[in-house]
């Protein structure tokens, strides 16, 4: 791995966490993902489930991590099965984890080799009553390929028949949504690492320079900085490109008077950042573009003051919204007509602002949290309103990360970012 070693007090805190929701005489298993095929004999590059993840820190193919807190042997109730190591498969992919660093990554002290799984497995679910299978339930989730998690349950449910089964992931979705600091830590490195990138590029950002070449600064900075990746898919958006919410072609030349939408994070140890910012291409916003840039700048930090412990993601958007509405009505993209008129299911400021304005962010860019429920000190969200204008030639998305606090406005994240219209000149131009 690129990323230092985490402190394993997480994975053991976690697990204690998740084994304190499961019922009475459970087992519960989590699955590595899968390595998935392109062509011939090429793969994508292996990402880890982060459930699993989360719980062991394993970050490995054909791992599986079994959690039986009521086990009658000790030492079965917790046991991560890997892949067995050998001379062949470290000249060859390199070494894997052995049984001496599973225990030093994740804790856990009972590691069997992956070939033992089925016989170990048996006899503990002769033991158990109730097993929790782990599923994708995310709001956003379209999954159309089978997991190995999948494969796994239609076989377990096949061999038996008889056992009650249950749910991971209404336990995963509330304690992953909550930070650990350590956590936080990751998530700061992140973002520490994705302000880099963009100093840079506001270095080297000038008049008939490409898209995909911005893209490429971005990459060398955070894979210079222990970065394997980018968090997402990267938007470079110059000119009316930003008016594509998911604009992600990138090949496009970026033209003297125009602005560029960058929606870019960095990973780090698979921890997300998502950051937003919009810049001139020569260094210089005009008059209008900083009008409406300044007034999605005054909305993100107008709703950033919002997320604090107790309110709902649903009313949080609705008066963000109103935010929006009158910003709007102030650039004179929209009148109080547009305003009386709306329909209330497709509200007038949508036109100009037709995405939400924050979601939770963590191991996945899009994290688990439970939408209905209130918000709690040390979740994670990300801060994106925007202004799309493509009868002006531009689009403007302004985004931090920010951590609710128990009291008092959220942490930014993000707070050393330069976003600031006027420092944003003067950096480009120093």
């Amino acid at each position: 791995m690129k990323y230092h070693q985490i402190d394993r007090n997480l994975y053991i805190k976690n697990r204690n966490n998740f084994m304190a929701k499961m019922k009475p005489s459970s087992l519960a298993v989590f699955n590595s993902n899968d390595i998935y095929p392109i062509s011939a004999d090429s793969t994508m590059p292996f990402e880890q489930a982060r459930d699993i993840l989360y719980l062991s820190g394993v970050d490995q193919e054909e791992s599986i991590l079994v959690l039986f807190p009521d086990a009658p042997d000790e030492k079965h109730r917790e046991i991560l099965f890997l892949k067995e190591t050998n001379e062949h498969i470290a000249i060859w992919e390199g070494e894997k984890l052995t049984k001496e660093r599973a225990l030093e990554v994740s804790g856990i002290s009972t590691v069997y080799w992956l070939k033992e799984f089925d016989k170990v497995f048996y006899e503990i679910m002769t033991q158990a009553d109730t097993i929790y299978f782990n599923t994708n339930e995310h709001y956003r989730a379209n999954i159309e390929t089978e997991t190995r998690e999948t494969r796994f349950i239609k076989a377990t449910k096949q061999k038996f028949p008889a056992h009650s089964w249950a749910k991971s992931n209404p336990i995963l979705q509330r304690l992953r949504s909550v930070k650990d600091p350590i956590e936080i830590d990751l998530l700061q490195k992140a973002c520490d690492i994705t302000e880099k990138g963009f100093r840079r590029v506001l270095d080297f950002v000038k008049p008939d320079v490409w898209e995909f070449e911005i893209e490429a600064e971005f990459l060398h900075e955070f894979m210079y900085n222990r970065s394997k990746k980018f968090a997402y898919t990267p938007i470079i958006a110059s000119g009316n490109n930003a008016n594509v919410l998911h604009y992600i072609e990138n090949n496009q030349q970026c033209k003297d008077g125009d602005l560029i939408l960058m929606d870019v994070g960095a990973e780090y140890a698979n921890y997300s950042s998502d950051m937003s910012r919009t810049i001139p291409v020569n260094g210089k916003f005009t008059k209008r573009q900083r009008e409406v840039y300044n007034a999605v700048n005054r909305v993100k930090n107008d709703a950033t003051k919002m997320l604090v412990p107790g309110t709902f993601w649903k009313e949080y958007h609705v008066e963000v919204g109103k935010l929006m509405t009158s910003e709007l009505i102030g650039l004179g993209l929209l009148d109080k007509a547009d305003v009386q008129n709306e329909n209330p299911d497709w509200p007038a400021y949508k036109k100009y602002f037709m995405h939400g304005t924050s979601h939770h962010i963590g191991l996945d860019t899009h994290d688990y949290g439970i939408l209905w429920e209130p918000m709690e000190a040390n979740q994670v969200f990300t801060v994106e309103p925007g202004i799309y204008i493509p009868a002006e030639g531009f689009g403007i998305r302004l985004e931090d990360d920010v951590v609710i606090q128990k009291t008092g406005e959220p942490f930014n994240l993000m707070r050393n970012i330069p976003i600031e219209a006027e420092e944003i000149e003067e950096l480009m131009n120093k």
